[in-house]
């Protein structure tokens, strides 16, 4: 007979995932132990490896719930519609709420993607890509003569990414700069004539 889940099963999950997240971002995959990781979320080792077989499914977990969010949050603007600035400037904004619940679990995304095994790591690399060529869809057609030059494309869109993807090694949402008003700074640069 299947074991039940608890009825906390995926909240407990998220404990992991969460705290997993910042001692990732803070110590780095390799410098933190699953020791580490039980003493962060007040749980015991034996049972992070009850929701995880092991580290590195801890951490694809913390990568593919950043992307997966990324998607949804390129999902959700596409199929509001509007001029492809406005979905640019809605994007950009979505991003950056995103991004600043999210500052450890960009960190790992950015800089742990060597210690997944291939197989993760090639789908978390195909779930960029979709984030990617989205964006670069939109981009695109807001520069109808990038067209017909990809790799154009590819670098005006890889640019704004440059702007927003290392926000969260300087951005302090209690600053003087609230989330939207950095999302609108991006867009000032980036967008035709605004």
């Amino acid at each position: 007979m299947a074991r039940t889940q608890a009825a906390d099963y995926e909240q407990r999950r998220e404990v992991i995932v969460e705290g997993a997240a910042r001692l990732f971002a803070s110590m780095g995959f390799r410098g933190a132990s699953v020791a580490d990781l039980a003493k962060v979320c007040n749980i015991s080792k034996s049972l992070i490896y009850h929701y995880y077989p092991s580290k590195e499914d801890v951490l694809y977990a913390v990568m593919a719930s950043h992307i997966d969010q990324l998607i949804e949050d390129v999902e959700e603007v596409v199929a509001r519609g509007g001029s492809p600035a406005d979905q640019v400037r809605n994007l950009l904004h979505a991003f950056m709420h995103h991004y600043v619940g999210a500052a450890d679990r960009q960190k790992v995304l950015l800089n742990e993607l060597a210690n997944l095994p291939d197989a993760n790591r090639a789908v978390i690399v195909a779930k960029q890509r979709v984030v990617v060529d989205a964006v670069q869809a939109l981009v695109t057609r807001l520069y109808p003569d990038l067209a017909d030059r990809p790799g154009a494309a590819r670098a005006q869109t890889m640019l704004l990414f440059g702007m927003i993807n290392w926000s969260h090694t300087w951005f302090d949402p209690a600053g003087p700069i609230s989330p939207d008003a950095l999302a609108d700074m991006a867009a000032a640069l980036f967008l035709p004539d605004s």
